[in-house]
């Protein structure tokens, strides 16, 4: 029986299923920013998802809009010229994933959008959800 591909991203795949998530225990969140002057960023570009055994779920959007979901460790910043920087670090209370961590995940649901693919994930805590989206192409993570 040959996988169902019609959810995947036409670009980027399916990615890593976020079924494997499920029960994984959240130990660290690092994000990347773009920092452009003194112009406070806007959120995230990147979230890596640290479990307690020190894997890595990074999310990020894609050039078309899909939600990527990929095992890969963080990246280093890096210096953009006159286009500002990216950093990178770990996240303290930037993101509603701040709430969740040292919990388990419990459960997993996903949205699709025809010729995208992935376009939200919703990450269930024992003590509440964290809505991961790409929005007009940036990501957007929010309680719920």
């Amino acid at each position: 029986m040959e996988p169902d591909k019609s959810n995947e991203c036409p670009l980027h795949g399916a990615g890593v299923s976020a079924q494997s998530m499920v029960g994984r225990r959240l130990a660290e969140v690092v994000g990347s920013w773009h920092m452009y002057g003194s112009a406070a960023p806007a959120g995230p570009l990147d979230v890596w998802l640290i479990d307690d055994r020190g894997a890595a779920i990074h999310l990020t959007t894609g050039s078309d809009w899909c939600l990527i979901i990929e095992a890969s460790k963080p990246h280093a910043g890096y210096d953009m010229g006159d286009s500002g920087r990216v950093t990178v670090g770990t996240i303290g209370e930037e993101t509603p994933f701040a709430d969740h961590i040292g919990e388990d995940v419990l459960e997993v649901r996903e949205e699709y959008a025809l010729n995208t693919g992935r376009v939200a994930l919703e990450l269930a805590f024992p003590t509440g959800r964290v809505r991961c989206e790409s929005w007009a192409g940036d990501l957007r993570l929010t309680s719920v």
